[in-house]
């Protein structure tokens, strides 16, 4: 058996992750392996019950409560979100359904703080009534956390109870989890991680993403607790991992969405799992179901996706034979194509495709409530073309050592990490 701890250290020091924790479940055997500091300001050091931020690895946790909620018969995946939510001011045929597949086409970065107060997602949702529709309802994939905070309503509303209550009631406490949070009050009584900017590795000034975002992303933990959540969806929630819609993209295997999971093809071998990222802290789980194993990895650096990237692939390689499937590359000698300048916006990025000293640039500036959490106000990428040549797709990536991004551009939008970005001029 490899030494886990030791490759850890090894693949953090080489991408300036300052701390991390493997958490590795094969088939009844677990391994929990710690490395680095929690904070570079204050030298804490990382242990295997130390709690970091999961961010979106939330989703899986709100949508197993929908879920439950629908095996008592309080609700229907195909039911219309305002027949459960008549105060939401949202397109009237958007389903339960759409909203776990990321469908719904609200536009779905809003992370407006409505305050610390238990009815602040219900304050959220009374929101939405001002974001725009990308797109008609069921008709294509882009990532949408507003979409789970609605999730989270619902649950508030039939439970009678706030949206961290019922996790408590539901899964925290049935699962014996000892380290599971959604609150900074919460995560202060354990040895909690702090982000890390990717590039220079500073320590970030914000922790943690509004309380009204909990659904859809706040919970922190530690790799144990991540692990027994898994547990639970190796041996029950199947349907949960069933194929709804096809992914529209082309990164990490990553082939077609359940409900609230990724469904991940990797060479033949089919993986669910999700990713989470909140202010400089990511987090990655990957489950085979086949193999009986379950992967995560806690990191508190906008570096991570490297380190993920090839620990995974030894972790799974050792155990399965197959690793994470390589990303597109860009292509040798090919020229970009202009037609594609222009602006792009949706509600919490502006986008813009220009022409620079003979190079295809793509600039990035958060907008909106994003801007507080955002690391740089505007960042720039080179747009390299990748395969097929065809003018529309191209990669790029955050800095040298990372993985690449795929980026395909539409007639009227471009998509990228998940999302549909509109179209608003031409350059």
């Amino acid at each position: 058996m490899p030494d886990w701890t030791a490759r850890l250290t090894h693949l953090a020091t080489k991408y300036d992750v300052p701390g991390a924790v493997l958490g590795l479940w094969v088939d009844g055997e677990q391994t929990i392996a710690p490395y680095g500091v929690l904070n570079r300001r204050t030298g804490v050091e990382t242990t295997a019950d130390s709690v970091f931020q999961i961010g979106s690895v939330t989703k899986p946790w709100t949508a197993t409560m929908i879920v439950q909620l629908a095996a008592e018969g309080r609700l229907a995946l195909d039911d219309a979100v305002v027949e459960l939510l008549p105060e939401a001011s949202i397109d009237p045929r958007i389903t339960v359904r759409q909203l776990l597949t990321h469908t719904s086409g609200i536009d779905g970065d809003v992370f407006t703080d409505t305050g610390r107060g238990d009815d602040c997602v219900e304050r959220y949702v009374a929101l939405l009534a001002d974001v725009p529709q990308l797109f008609e309802p069921g008709t294509a994939y882009s990532y949408c956390n507003a979409g789970f905070v609605l999730l989270g309503r619902i649950i508030e509303v039939l439970d009678g109870r706030t949206w961290d209550e019922s996790l408590r009631a539901r899964l925290v406490e049935p699962l014996g989890l000892t380290a599971t949070t959604t609150l900074p009050e919460e995560a202060i009584l354990h040895r909690a991680a702090v982000g890390h900017v990717g590039g220079d590795g500073s320590v970030v000034s914000t922790w943690q993403l509004p309380r009204s975002i909990g659904p859809a992303g706040t919970i922190a933990a530690t790799a144990e607790d991540v692990l027994k959540f898994a547990q639970l969806h190796l041996d029950e929630y199947a349907g949960m991992r069933e194929p709804q819609v096809t992914y529209p993209g082309r990164t990490g295997g990553l082939a077609e969405i359940g409900l609230a999971w990724r469904l991940y093809d990797w060479s033949g071998r089919r993986l669910f799992g999700h990713d989470g990222m909140t202010i400089s802290q990511l987090a990655f789980l990957r489950i085979d179901p086949e193999a009986r194993i379950a992967f995560c990895l806690l990191t508190n650096s906008g570096n991570a996706p490297a380190l993920f990237d090839e620990l995974a692939t030894e972790v799974f390689t050792h155990h399965t034979g197959v690793g994470v499937p390589a990303a597109p590359r860009p292509a040798e000698e090919a020229v970009p194509a202009d037609r594609h300048l222009g602006r792009y916006q949706r509600a919490s990025a502006a986008i813009e495709v220009l022409r620079r000293d003979g190079k295809l640039l793509l600039t990035y500036q958060a907008t909106g409530d994003l801007r507080t959490f955002a690391e740089e106000p505007v960042r720039e990428f080179e747009l390299l073309p990748t395969e097929p040549l065809d003018g529309d797709h191209y990669v790029t990536r955050e800095s040298e050592g990372q993985p690449w991004t795929p980026i395909t551009f539409r007639p009227s939008y471009l998509f990228t990490s998940g999302r549909v970005t509109p179209r608003v001029d031409r350059g």
